[in-house]
């Protein structure tokens, strides 16, 4: 397939910052997104018939469609920074900057479980920064936090506040969660990635030395992708702990901010944000306040794409400028921190967010 690099939906609404952003699960036909001003929204990205086509006689650029905000989750007191889906599409549990895991109703759009009430509980002492459904059913929910422990919660027990089992081997933030079966691969600021089988009670423990920020694993689960603060994406055996392949670029850094990747396009590619540092002189010179997305082919290496994300729509400005050190406004960029691969990577089009607020989905027309 053809990397689908064209924008083809804009989804508005949030008011800060997105930090996550998740499709639901197969056919993956709606867009989940939690941001910095607490809430969580569910987006159907083309509300209309089908994507618009640019027909070879015309021009003239078709305006990028805008999805159909369906509804609007509010229970978390501070920033929501992961999202995740149950397979059935009726629930989704979110993190946040307040130490809450909240699962969801989607329907009804109320909390059906808030787990670790406080530390005192058992619950997270500080920011959660991962999430995911994990165990039969999706009958557990592990939680990843800024206090280095990995959480797992029994989403059947109506009232247990504690976790069933805390996993606390990291010795920094816990950044990134990818769980297969009974495993439960873990991402850490400390630069390992550890790999716990849960129902043998064994963890195996890979060392990257840099800060992981982002974990996915290949669909047969015999290679990882970890992306880390050296500005390296890497390609792992989880056999042998072997590094299979690097991916890197001159003007890609990741070096402070905590980007995700992923693979896409039934893993042909490899997907990263940008956290706008390589390039300074070209994102001077753009003043458009654009973001940036890179794509690696994932057997050999290379870059293929290096795909601009604009600020939002045509006109659309909100909290664009900010006021530099030197006292005089400046445009922002647009961070790509955060994206999602329709059905977990296998699916025909992705969505980032980040700075602006706006979500964009891109796809091939």
């Amino acid at each position: 397939m053809v990397f689908p690099d064209k924008p083809v939906a804009h989804l508005l609404g949030s008011n800060g910052p997105v930090h996550a952003v998740t499709y639901s699960a197969s056919p993956g036909n709606y867009i989940l997104t939690g941001s910095a001003d607490r809430s969580i929204r569910l987006y159907n990205p083309f509300p209309s018939t089908s994507v618009p086509e640019i027909r070879p006689s015309s021009s003239a650029k078709p305006a990028i469609p805008q999805g159909r905000l369906i509804q609007t989750y509010a229970a978390h007191g501070y920033e929501v920074t992961c999202l995740a889906v149950a397979s059935d599409n009726e629930s989704f549990v979110s993190g946040g900057g307040d130490r809450a895991v909240f699962l969801w109703d989607v329907s009804r759009a109320v909390t059906t479980r808030r787990f670790g009430g406080s530390a005192a509980q058992g619950g997270h002492s500080a920011r959660v920064n991962c999430v995911s459904f994990a165990g039969d059913g999706d009958s557990l929910v592990a939680s990843g936090g800024f206090d280095t422990t990995v959480r797992l919660w029994d989403v059947r027990n109506a009232s247990g506040f504690r976790p069933v089992q805390v996993l606390d081997e990291a010795r920094d933030s816990v950044t990134s969660l990818v769980v297969r079966g009974a495993e439960v691969v873990a991402g850490s600021v400390d630069g390992r990635v550890r790999s716990y089988d849960v129902r043998m009670g064994r963890c195996t423990t890979d060392v990257m030395g840099a800060s992981v920020v982002s974990l996915d694993v290949t669909r047969d689960g015999k290679a990882m992708l970890v992306g880390s603060l050296d500005s390296k994406l890497r390609l792992m055996d989880r056999d042998n702990g072997t590094c299979l392949r690097a991916y890197s670029d001159p003007l890609w850094k990741s070096e402070e901010l905590r980007v995700q990747s992923l693979l896409g396009g039934r893993e042909k590619y490899v997907v990263a944000g940008d956290e706008m540092t390589g390039d300074p002189a070209a994102m001077a010179a753009d003043g458009s306040g654009s973001g940036r997305i890179w794509a690696w082919d994932l057997l050999s290496g290379k870059v293929v794409a290096k795909v601009t994300v604009p600020w939002g729509p045509p006109g659309y400005e909100a909290r664009k400028k900010t006021v530099g050190k030197d006292g005089k406004p400046k445009v922002r960029n647009n961070v790509i921190s955060c994206m999602a691969w329709r059905e977990g990577g296998w699916g025909d089009q992705f969505c980032v967010g980040g700075t602006s607020g706006v979500v964009t989905v891109f796809g091939a027309l």
